[in-house]
């Protein structure tokens, strides 16, 4: 039968998620999830909840979620648009913005969705490579990033940890002339942010998610804020009713949360600085990483390695492939009692 497909479509790999592994004993720290439970508002706000709503469709724009975002921001309503997950917003981004004529520029090595949506669009990737020893960038922004529409800087990175140099990359908005999309799936676990260019400049878009530091991954609730001429249209491109209505409500109690959104991101760094210094202890090389993650690569250079070693004993990381990212491990951050059942492991391996 003749494949009704483009071709662009048969020749896709796919984005392949973390693996969801079913263990005995597990201890889970490949797909960077908050350890720690989320917002207990959460329950207050579904215990409110009238279910006999739930016959009608929810705000199409979940606009209340939108205007309680666009306060902490200091923006309006109109440079809001909130999504299925952050991953759901970046599908929007490449859908408007790239193109066969209209490439993106990402960084080598970043996250693994990106020439995904680049394929489905069959649009020209352009990728700007990092230090293999220290995943800084290689050269200037601007001579990188050469001929693309639009450009993809997650900071801070995934699956390094490291983030640019914030004074670089607003450098870089003020004088690109495409859109600059800056993905910060991990910003507030980082030292600084680059929000306020979403206000500031015209071409940028920020990309946030409820995933990592509000500890709901399971829920699927990211937004984005931007210049409004940039909002409208993927306001354009958008599912009909892709924040469904228990999610509008679970969002705004966690997003109205800060205090337990700044206990839990304050265990996390803590734990991550013990886990940085035991690693050293045992030989390991750590990127500095300004994530819930460390991207750390074994004495012996040997990711796989690890990678099999720590499977064994029920503990997951994620590797990734290839020459210079198997020489690591993911390792996201979990509870202290987790992150010393992963050290115990390595520690036989390693001493």
């Amino acid at each position: 039968m003749k494949s009704p497909f483009r071709p662009a479509i048969d020749a896709l790999a796919g984005y392949t998620p973390g693996e969801q592994p079913k263990m005995t004993n597990l201890v889970k720290l490949n797909t960077n999830e908050n350890p720690y439970p989320p917002s207990p508002r959460i329950t207050e706000a579904l215990a409110g909840f009238k279910m006999e709503n739930l016959h009608r469709y929810p705000d199409p724009t979940a606009d209340a979620l939108r205007d309680e975002i666009a306060a902490r921001y200091g923006v309006k309503r109109e440079n809001v648009i909130c999504g299925n997950g952050s991953d759901d917003l970046l599908t929007m981004v490449f859908r408007s913005f790239t193109a066969p004529d209209r490439p993106v520029a990402v960084l080598d090595p970043s996250y693994s969705l990106y020439p995904v949506l680049a394929a489905m669009q069959e649009a020209p990737v352009i990728r700007m490579p990092l230090d293999p020893a220290t995943f800084e960038l290689t050269g200037d922004l601007a001579d990188l990033a050469r001929g693309a529409n639009l450009v993809m800087l997650t900071r801070p990175n995934a699956p390094t940890g490291n983030s640019l140099d914030r004074n670089a990359v607003e450098r870089f908005c003020a004088g690109f002339d495409g859109v600059v999309a800056i993905d910060e799936a991990y910003a507030d676990f980082a030292d600084d942010n680059c929000m306020e260019f979403a206000a500031k400049y015209d071409n940028v878009l920020v990309l946030r998610t409820f995933s990592k530091s509000y500890s709901l991954a399971g829920l699927r609730l990211g937004y984005a804020v931007g210049n409004a001429v940039l909002i409208d249209g993927l306001m354009k491109l958008k599912d009909s009713y892709n924040v469904d209505m228990l999610t509008q409500v679970i969002g705004r109690a966690a997003f109205a949360d800060t205090a337990t959104l700044q206990k839990h991101t304050a265990a996390i760094r803590a734990t991550k600085a013990r886990l940085n210094s035991e690693l050293e202890k045992l030989g390991f090389t750590i990127i500095p990483s300004q994530s819930n993650f460390v991207f750390a690569a074994p004495p012996d250079g040997d990711g796989e390695r690890a990678f099999a070693e720590l499977r064994r004993a029920a503990v997951i990381v994620r590797y990734f492939p290839g020459k210079v990212t198997g020489r690591f491990i993911r390792i996201t951050v979990g509870t202290d009692a987790e992150i010393d059942r992963l050290l115990e492991v390595l520690r036989g391996v390693y001493r």
